[in-house]
């Protein structure tokens, strides 16, 4: 349950006139009100009103006289190609980090005026100028956390030390996987020792050859589906983000989590503004609205993710504060950034997630049916022409023109039957 001091703190300091000055005037933010405000964040995600916590969108739109509109998605990869497909317009998004600089490259993002933003001072230079956003123009900081191992204690046997538990025939059909690319290739790769973001093609072959193999304990791929699996005890086991496994906790308590000691993905999700924003004032009042302390507090109590807000982790009436999953010690185990994959390996990865999701463990994939089991796609000239595409190749061939052979014989009986 979410502490009460923080809504009570928070409705407190609302009423309290704003200590912080903005670029714009006042009568630039007066005229604001009544105009809209469109927001993209993950599922699950935004403290909103539940439980007797604060609904951060409902006082923004108090405060401002804003109207929010708030849609939500479940990983990076769908986020983005919505906003890809075009047909939607948003003015804020929350990606992770590496999205975030996959976007900048691809002109997707509008640099920010931070004189609008006097709450960013909130956030520490350890958090400013990251890799994926290395001149701190495009994003302010919104969460930070780290991937790990959710276990139930009652199914599991032992409390498990490494990523290879998803792969335990014991577990068999209680097993639940990443359904994004990028996190559970980094699963692979951490077993595997590799980088995370390598840029060899047969590295992340053979990280897709042990995807595969996970396929013989039956895994069930999910995103926020892992919620209910895991808190109604359907599952024995998953990987997911450190701050959901609190919540999924307050209704389990037989779950535990643990950090695999091969290593885990450490992650920044940030507030942007999307090229083109039709309300771009609106939405650097938002990003400031998110870091002020009343608010990054409820959200982080909230949603249960580490905060980069110093207002809020170093505040001793936080919820989680000096919490050690939340915030462990620097190198208590190791962990990897993702970074923005060269537009080649993208495409291969892409190739090859879409052959570890059809693969079953008893056959083959649909892909190999035309090219073998080997899943080196070349991403310059498609599919690499082995001994065994060609050897399926002229199978499938010689069957299409039997066929084909089979159908015209057919049908030159019939016309000279028609014909006498």
């Amino acid at each position: 349950m979410k502490r009460l001091f923080s809504v009570f703190f928070a409705l407190i300091t609302m009423l309290l006139p704003l200590s912080v000055a903005f670029a714009a005037s006042d009568s630039e933010i007066e005229a604001l009100r009544g105009t809209t405000l469109y927001v993209y964040n993950w599922g699950e995600y935004i403290s909103d009103g539940a439980d007797g916590a604060i609904d951060v969108n409902a006082e923004f739109t108090k405060k401002y006289g804003i109207k929010v509109v708030y849609d939500t998605y479940d990983n990076n990869e769908v986020m983005y190609s919505k906003l890809k497909s075009g047909g939607v317009s948003y003015d804020v998004v929350i990606p992770s980090d590496y999205m975030i600089e996959r976007m900048i490259s691809e002109d997707m993002l509008e640099k920010i005026d931070f004189d609008n933003i006097p709450n960013f001072s909130y956030i520490p230079e350890k958090y400013r100028n990251l890799d994926y956003d290395p001149t701190g123009e495009y994003s302010v900081p919104y969460t930070v956390s780290y991937v790990g191992l959710i276990y139930n204690s009652k199914m599991v046997e032992e409390a498990p030390e490494s990523w290879t538990a998803l792969w335990d025939e014991r577990y068999t059909n209680n097993i639940l996987m990443f359904n994004n690319p990028r996190d559970a290739f980094a699963i692979a790769q951490s077993i595997l020792g590799q980088d995370y973001n390598m840029d060899t093609e047969e590295g992340w072959r053979v990280a897709a050859a042990l995807l595969k193999e996970q396929k013989s304990v039956n895994p069930v791929y999910v995103n926020d589906e892992v919620f209910l699996k895991m808190e109604s005890g359907e599952a024995a086991l998953a990987p997911y983000y450190v701050g959901d496994y609190y919540l999924m906790k307050e209704n389990n308590d037989d779950l535990a989590f643990v950090y695999p000691k091969e290593g885990v993905n450490y992650f920044v999700d940030a507030a942007c503004i999307l090229k083109g924003a039709k309300n771009k004032l609106a939405a650097e009042l938002y990003l400031n609205f998110l870091n002020e302390p009343d608010i990054a507090l409820a959200n982080a109590e909230y949603i249960c993710y580490g905060s980069p807000n110093s207002a809020v982790y170093d505040n001793p009436d936080y919820e989680y504060y000096e919490d050690e999953l939340l915030y462990p010690e620097e190198g208590a185990f190791k962990t990897q950034l993702f970074t923005n994959l060269p537009p080649k390996i993208l495409a291969l990865e892409s190739t090859l997630w879409d052959d570890v999701k059809n693969y079953n463990a008893t056959g083959s994939s649909y892909r190999s049916l035309f090219f073998g089991e080997n899943t080196s796609a070349s991403i310059d000239n498609g599919e690499a022409f082995t001994s065994e595409t060609i050897k399926y190749g002229i199978c499938i061939g010689v069957f299409l023109l039997a066929v084909i052979a089979f159908v015209v014989f057919r049908a030159v009986q019939k016309r000279r039957r028609e014909k006498y």
